[in-house]
């Protein structure tokens, strides 16, 4: 009796539920990625920040809404972007994100989508064993200083696969470039907002190189020492 009840709370979040997917240039991995997820959640919001391929055309052709940026202003703002067009839509309950870039298989959406019928916010941990050595050592360094500062003790605080509930929409804080994610998760904490966290799969196909790593690694770095420090000092003042 327990698992039909199941099935029929996740039949129900599925039918009300928006996934965004930002986009960048994706033109060939959008088709393996929105006809999937469209099994399982009403609509597929695809934001084009300024793509100069045909994402749009393709999105468009393979069902999705397409929200359409005129400059390329990065993931944060696309989020918000989409964010904006849900709170107009009464119908949208839930929302999850996923990248454009295949790391997530689409079905890994389901993964952050069950809990939502008890839990206001969720995100994957990824098995660092599946993830290249210097992205896991990047991964370990941020968690560590966030949990330190946070208080927290989660197992993965980077992972692009996410979903909440759509009445904490206002509530959940989006910025730019790679500190999206724990913005996110510091804005749940700040509002006391339980976050759960599930294992998710996960498939790199391009591995970055050390340059861009080393900057990516002392962007994200700086933002939650500061605002980590920040939140400390509010709990003690």
């Amino acid at each position: 009796m327990k698992n039909i009840k199941c099935q029929l709370c996740n039949k129900y979040t599925m039918k009300k539920t928006a996934v965004i997917v930002p986009a960048y240039n994706e033109e060939k991995n959008l088709p393996k990625l929105i006809k999937p997820l469209k099994k399982y959640a009403s609509i597929v919001i695809v934001v084009d920040d300024a793509s100069k391929d045909k994402t749009s055309e393709i999105a468009h052709k393979e069902g999705a809404i397409v929200l359409k940026h005129s400059t390329n202003k990065g993931k944060g703002e696309a989020l918000k972007t989409a964010f904006a067009y849900i709170k107009n839509n009464t119908k949208i309950k839930f929302i999850a994100l996923i990248d454009a870039d295949l790391q997530f298989s689409p079905s890994e959406i389901l993964k952050v989508l069950k809990p939502l019928n008890g839990i206001k916010f969720v995100m994957g941990k990824r098995n660092w064993k599946d993830v290249p050595f210097r992205h896991a050592l990047g991964n370990f360094v941020w968690r560590t200083l966030f949990n330190i500062l946070y208080g927290t003790k989660l197992k993965d605080t980077n992972c692009g696969l996410v979903a909440f509930s759509r009445d904490i929409i206002d509530k959940i804080e989006v910025g730019g470039g790679y500190i999206i994610e724990n913005m996110m998760l510091a804005s749940a904490i700040k509002n006391n907002i339980k976050i759960e966290q599930v294992p998710v799969n996960v498939k790199y196909h391009i591995i970055h190189g050390l340059p861009r790593g080393a900057h990516v690694v002392s962007g994200v770095f700086l933002f939650i020492l500061k605002d980590g420090i920040k939140y400390r000092l509010s709990k003690l003042f």
